[in-house]
């Protein structure tokens, strides 16, 4: 069958039913809002989200005013008590929800660790008012916090949560790993009395903040990108892994030949680079991140 061309939803801002192109699932789980009672700097922005469906069948959002996440839960008897937050990619005007969130939170569930899909607050979208570290990087904060709140109802170790960003949203996961705090004790809403440290970061094809700030408390860090990236990234990724190792931070890094820039989890991937997920996983196994049974 083919493609009809691009199509656009409006949706509500905390349930929307994905159909995913991979054929993976047939609907998302509910989204949780990150601030049930409105995101600060939102105020008054009621308007809904807007899906982009382009010729692959992809998921295309934009318009955020509402922040959350979509949790994708693991069998109880394969759990490891892991849990990323996913943060996929976009320049900050857009997010690609499948390859770099859904496909990427269902392989982490069918493999044992809890996988939460992130939607933040678009930066550099045409008009906007928000901006990366006074919005989306308090998004990615926050829902740090909302997962470490929640770990137990979700038999989560709030010691194993971790986040994974791609190209923007890896940009947003670096200063995540390097901006953090330990909470607010006094704090009325319990989210914000929790660590907005994640445990591990995991930064595919990133924007490398200018200033990251590195420390032997920056979290340890999975690092994948493909060698025909824009020089950026293909030069900057290695670069970075050199900084994180000379500030005493574990790493791993993986720059794949013959690969360009955003290949996410995507069917028409194939080997080395469609096996990156399976090296991240063993990759929180040899950390400690995953519990063994």
């Amino acid at each position: 069958m083919q493609k009809t061309g691009i199509h656009w939803h409006r949706v509500s801002p905390a349930i929307f039913l994905f159909v995913f192109s991979t054929g993976l699932a047939a609907a998302a789980p509910q989204s949780i809002l990150l601030w049930p009672n409105g995101a600060p700097g939102s105020e008054g922005k009621n308007s809904e989200e807007v899906v982009r469906i382009n010729q692959y069948g992809e998921h295309i959002v934009s318009n955020v005013h509402h922040p959350s996440i979509t949790p994708y839960l693991p069998s109880k008897n394969n759990a490891t008590g892991a849990a990323v937050i996913i943060v996929p990619g976009g320049g900050h005007c857009e997010l690609w929800m499948d390859h770099e969130g859904y496909s990427v939170a269902k392989w982490l569930s069918d493999h044992g660790t809890a996988g939460f899909v992130l939607k933040y607050r678009l930066a550099r979208e045409k008009g906007s008012t928000y901006s990366i570290e006074g919005h989306a990087l308090p998004d990615v904060k926050r829902a740090i916090r909302l997962v470490r709140n929640r770990a137990s109802e979700w038999g989560l170790d709030p010691r194993s949560i971790g986040v994974m960003g791609f190209s923007a949203g890896g940009e947003l996961a670096a200063l995540a790993s390097t901006r953090f705090d330990a909470g607010t004790p006094g704090a009325t809403d319990p989210v914000e009395r929790e660590s907005s440290k994640p445990a591990f970061q995991a930064l595919l094809y990133p924007a490398i903040p200018q200033d990251m700030r590195l420390s032997e408390e920056t979290p340890p860090a999975f690092l994948a990108c493909g060698e025909n990236d824009r020089a950026e990234i293909a030069r900057g990724l290695p670069e970075l892994y050199l900084a994180l190792k000379r500030a005493g931070v574990s790493a791993e890094l993986h720059v794949y030949a013959k690969t360009g820039h955003g290949f996410g989890v995507r069917e028409s991937n194939r080997p080395p680079v469609s096996d990156w997920l399976l090296l991240f996983h063993e990759w929180l196994e040899v950390e400690g991140f995953l519990k063994h049974k």
